[in-house]
């Protein structure tokens, strides 16, 4: 009568495998028979049914290999799950247990805490490194206010000579020229610098 071979198995969602624990198997000789709901191994005086299986497999997608020590049998699973144990006790596929391996987390899925960047606060942070620009370290710092400040500056500073020649280009030149070159400027009208590509039109004109 055949006995029983020695046994043992593990199992993902997808998938059962089956180690039947016998040596030196000649494959000639080894029957492995598998359908949806069942799986037989017979080798010699060894027999092994698993007659109904837990859940369907897909028999066209699972196999055998044969090993020095064991034979290895993959049954591929019809619906995700863990079995639990090889055999239904009864006759109708019982309900199977959920996999309990969290599933991957996608953009939908992520935590709230990792869906959004809190941009404020970076925001902060960065702005928190910058250095705060003086009229001193940048004339540009400030946009017009700064630019008007620098120019006072350095009218505070300067000389007569300078504060004259300041003051008599920016007036004779409409604001387009200004120069600290009281000796240049003397010598004659400070003449408009229009912008390039613009030109100078006169009031009324």
């Amino acid at each position: 009568m055949p006995k029983e071979p020695r046994h043992q198995f593990y199992e993902t969602d997808e998938k059962v495998t089956l180690s039947v624990m016998v040596k030196d198997v000649q494959e000639d000789k080894l029957s492995v028979k598998i359908t949806e709901r069942s799986a037989e191994f017979e080798y010699e005086d060894y027999k092994l049914t698993l007659d109904p299986l837990k859940a369907k497999i897909h028999p066209e997608q699972s196999g055998y290999r044969v090993g020095k020590v064991k034979v290895e049998i993959w049954l591929v699973k019809r619906a995700p799950a863990r079995w639990g144990n090889l055999v239904s006790e009864g006759g109708e596929e019982p309900p199977l247990i959920p996999s309990m391996a969290p599933p991957a987390a996608t953009s939908d899925t992520l935590p709230a805490h990792r869906k959004h960047k809190n941009w404020e606060g970076l925001a902060n942070t960065e702005l928190s490194k910058e250095k705060e620009k003086t009229t001193s370290d940048d004339p540009n710092a400030g946009g017009d206010a700064a630019l008007n400040g620098f120019f006072q500056q350095i009218y505070g500073n300067a000389d007569e000579d300078t504060k004259r020649a300041m003051m008599k280009s920016f007036q004779e030149s409409g604001g387009t020229a200004l120069s600290t070159n009281w000796d240049e400027v003397k010598k004659g009208k400070v003449e408009t610098k229009p912008p390039k590509g613009a030109e100078e039109r006169k009031y009324g004109v």
